[in-house]
């Protein structure tokens, strides 16, 4: 008797042949998203910094002597020249109780154009570590630029609702061309830091954190001012919205409380330095004199700086019209899709710190500096998701880092760009 084979009823096992290195990219897909953001963020910034300080240390090398260093300068020399200097001189001897005087009678300029949150910071930690002074400055410096990257990301992910757009946007922070700043002897880490952190909790409503920062962050870069106008705009709103979003006494009284507080915190600075000098308008009258060299010495008349500098720069009638157009560009600005997409708050923001800018800022070779506060914007650059854009415009940001590393940060001679 034949016997027939047995024939099984299940099928026969499909053999797939997966490439390695296609597992390869799932390992790392899998990898990437089991990452926890912050360290996700913090990556980000670790990576720009090499980028960054591969490019600071070719412009040291190729620098020249000047007023701080000598020719080739090292990494923490080179990172604090310029207003670096002025802060290590604060850092070291305070604030003069007597203003300095040109030859022609005008105050001249001193320290009392920096305020001394950063510095005195600086010199406390120095104290504590025994280092020297540079070293504590730009650790500093990056310590709080890591901060604020992660504190932006949660920002920009509360606002945007899209995490991945949040996490472009930081990149766009870690590269931007003024990016060298963060890990230089400046205070605009430092201020960043608070002010990114004072938004993101005026944006979830902890308004009673705010106050502390507030204080600290009004005598590290002159904002308070500016930031008590978004309170002021924020609270206006809400009130107007309660319909839609309920707004409770308490949350209305302690706000209103932080735009009057963070008002008084923004003259503060003008009072401190006019007290110890006996002369009411010292602050005033020393960041005057930076402009005297383009203008000459004058009064501080609000909204009339960028008008002249229009005239100083491109002469007239060209100048005040390309003021006027760049007033009108960016109130258009703030009205783009994507821009809106950042929330009323952040909005109310761009618009207060731009004004206040406005009002008594003069615009020369440190305008690029000063408009770092608007660094909340760039979460509308980082909303498109096509691979080309984020590519070219992440290589376009790193070519501006070189454009003003070589305009802005290298001395050049009797250099009068200061960045």
């Amino acid at each position: 008797m034949a016997v027939r084979p047995r024939v099984s009823s299940e099928p026969a096992p499909l053999v797939v042949c997966v490439d390695d290195e296609q597992m390869t990219d799932a390992r790392r897909r899998t990898l990437w998203a089991r990452t926890p953001w912050w360290a996700k963020v913090l990556g980000v910034f670790a990576l720009s910094r090499v980028v960054t300080t591969i490019i600071v240390l070719l412009f040291a090398r190729a620098q020249g002597p000047n007023p701080w260093t000598g020719a080739n300068p090292p990494y923490l020399s080179y990172a604090a020249i310029w207003d670096g200097n002025w802060y290590k001189i604060i850092s070291f001897y305070g604030y003069p109780s007597v203003l300095p005087v040109t030859a022609d009678g005008h105050v001249g300029e001193s320290a009392w154009a920096f305020m001394p949150g950063y510095p005195f910071l600086v010199s406390g930690l120095r104290a504590l570590t025994g280092t020297t002074w540079e070293f504590v400055a730009v650790t500093v410096s990056v310590l709080c630029a890591a901060a604020t990257a992660v504190v932006f990301y949660r920002l920009m992910n509360h606002v945007l609702q899209d995490a991945r757009a949040a996490l472009f946007a930081v990149v766009l922070f870690c590269v931007a061309p003024l990016s060298p700043l963060l890990q230089f002897a400046y205070a605009e880490s430092m201020s960043l830091l608070l002010l990114v952190s004072a938004l993101y909790l005026v944006v979830t409503r902890r308004y009673g954190w705010v106050f502390p920062i507030v204080a600290l962050m009004a005598l590290t870069r002159p904002s308070g001012l500016a930031f008590a106008l978004f309170v002021v705009l924020h609270v206006g709103y809400r009130f107007l919205t309660r319909g839609r979003e309920p707004f409770p006494l308490r949350e209305r009284v302690t706000a209103s409380a932080l735009a009057v507080f963070s008002g008084v915190m923004g003259l503060a600075w003008l009072v401190i330095a006019g007290v110890v000098t006996g002369s009411p308008t010292a602050y005033t009258d020393t960041e005057l004199a930076w402009r005297a060299a383009y203008i000459g010495y004058g009064e501080l008349v609000p909204f009339t700086a960028w008008f002249e500098s229009g005239v100083w720069w491109l002469g007239a009638p060209w100048g005040p019209i390309v003021v006027v157009l760049l007033i009108v560009g960016f109130a258009v600005f703030l009205f783009l899709p994507p821009v809106k997409r950042l929330g009323v708050d952040l909005r109310f923001w761009l618009a207060s710190y731009a004004l206040y800018l406005l009002a008594v800022f003069f615009p020369q070779s440190s305008t690029f500096r000063l408009l770092m506060p608007l660094f909340p914007a760039l979460g509308a650059l980082a909303l498109p998701r096509s691979p080309v854009y984020r590519v070219l415009i992440v290589l376009v940001a790193i070519a501006g880092q070189v454009g003003w590393m070589a305009i802005g940060w290298g001395v050049d001679g009797r250099d009068w760009t200061p960045p």
